[in-house]
């Protein structure tokens, strides 16, 4: 049985609506959409009851009534915000909306039909032909006009710091803990305290720094996404990243965004994608483009070069990306960047050599001396499997299943399906013959107890 609406009763309370009313009201809101609804006082009563309307009409019912109210409501006011997750459609969160107000609609619908595990999202895989069109629209779409807005609530920047600070948090705990560890709980933070200040009142300026901060959390949501191989809701958060830096007028943190989904097209094999992907994050934010920005950006290129099988492309890529990193300065770079240190470079080296089958010694140096740096566990989880990889590819099986096991030692709290699919293809690398030795028989036997071994599905 329908639960009753009582946030839909408590409006009308507010409004003065009767029944007959808010059906004339819902009548004609649809009508200025284009739309021709049949609905009476009848309606309205099942609504109240806990029925939930099909189509438009929930749109059409929080339309008419914020006009009533002279604010605008989402369909989580009217008490029916289960419409939005029935209702959500495949490309839900893939385009660059027109304007900026329907960003922060769409966003809201993403929030919504994520926590509630909408289907569509779930099954739907990610359309490769997404990042090239977006990057392209963001390249070439000219600015947004000014973000001031009335509302419900004041929004001033010291609320834009808190959010900025909270994902700051969030970020911290993706990078020890691995991204299946709080995403749930960033985005629920996202919908119910971060939805509420973009329908807010704030100035051009205010507003600007809310629309950077926004797309700021909407790049870690796409970071965990793709960390727990949710591709598709990965590459939904992304996008509208995206589009929020273009309404913010930041386009360092639109190359970033950019340079995610070059890393997400690298890993999901679609390398051609993934180097278009770091020269656009490399030359869209032009003269502001900071020596770390750069940095990393150049690394992904290079990660991208590898696995077409370009060494001299790679190597000068990663050449770069060294360069330009020796000449960072404390506030040469905006805050959220400044993960990117020496520590991630050499791993995104380590993984280059590995892609273009190079020695042992070429894979594993400059990386020493990751191991045991709590502060990039994910980090040093992946470089620690890629020297193991090295290692067993030119069939030095000993140090690598010794380097195996530490990695799975470093990864035990980690909840991530990105360490899962670096078990699953180290064990894929072992050969019938290795097998037959001793030295993996004892490998295995050690490895069982650590929970990614496990969770693998390699035993």
């Amino acid at each position: 049985m329908a639960q009753r609406n009582i946030r839909l009763a408590a409006l009308l309370r507010e409004t003065n609506f009767s029944h007959k009313s808010l059906a004339r009201a819902v009548v004609s809101t649809a009508a200025l959409s284009g739309e021709k609804v049949a609905c009476d006082h009848t309606y309205v009563t099942r609504w109240l009851k806990g029925t939930i309307p099909r189509g438009n009409v929930p749109w059409f019912v929080a339309d008419a009534i914020g006009r009533r109210l002279g604010r605008r409501l989402t369909v989580d006011d009217v008490g029916m915000g289960a419409a939005a997750v029935s209702a959500v459609r495949p490309d839900l969160g893939l385009d660059l909306a027109d304007r900026p107000e329907t960003v922060a609609r769409t966003v809201a619908d993403l929030w919504r039909a994520d926590l509630a595990n909408a289907e569509v999202l779930l099954r739907t895989p990610q359309d490769p032909t997404v990042w090239s069109v977006a990057a392209l629209y963001w390249l070439v779409a000219p600015p947004d006009g000014p973000l001031a807005r009335t509302g419900d609530c004041a929004v001033s920047a010291r609320d834009v710091d808190t959010v900025r600070s909270t994902a700051d948090a969030f970020s911290e705990l993706d990078g020890t803990f691995g991204g299946g560890h709080a995403r749930h709980a960033l985005i629920q933070y996202l919908h119910t305290d971060v939805r509420p200040m973009l329908d807010g009142t704030y100035s051009d300026a205010v507003g600007k720094q809310l629309y950077s901060a926004v797309a700021e959390a909407l790049l870690l949501a796409g970071w965990m996404s793709y960390d727990s191989c949710l591709h598709s809701i990965a590459q939904r958060y992304f996008v509208q990243a995206l589009r929020m830096t273009q309404a913010a007028g930041d386009r360092r943190l639109g190359g970033s965004v950019l340079s995610a989904m070059s890393h997400q097209a690298t890993f999901l094999g679609r390398y051609r994608d993934a180097l278009a992907l770091a020269r656009a994050a490399y030359i869209a934010p032009g003269t502001d483009l900071g020596p770390t920005m750069a940095a990393q950006f150049r690394a992904m290129e290079a990660r991208a070069h590898a696995q077409l099988g370009d060494a001299r492309a790679c190597d000068q890529a990663l050449a770069e990306a060294e360069r330009q990193l020796d000449g960072r300065t404390v506030d040469s770079d905006p805050p959220y960047i400044s993960y990117f240190d020496e520590t991630e470079l050499a791993a995104e080296i380590a993984h280059c050599h590995r892609d273009l089958g190079r020695s042992v010694d070429a894979t594993v140096r400059r990386t020493g001396f990751l191991l045991g740096n709590g502060s990039h566990t994910r980090s040093n989880f992946f470089v620690t499997m890629v020297q193991a990889e090295a290692y067993i590819h030119h069939s030095e099986t000993g140090r690598g299943f010794e380097l195996a096991l530490d990695a799975l030692r470093i990864g035990e709290g980690l909840k991530s399906a990105r360490c899962l699919q670096y078990v699953r293809q180290l064990h894929s690398r072992v050969t019938d013959s290795m097998r037959q030795a001793a030295g993996f028989r004892d490998f295995e036997e050690r490895a069982r107890g650590f929970r990614l071994w496990r969770q693998a599905g390699v035993i």
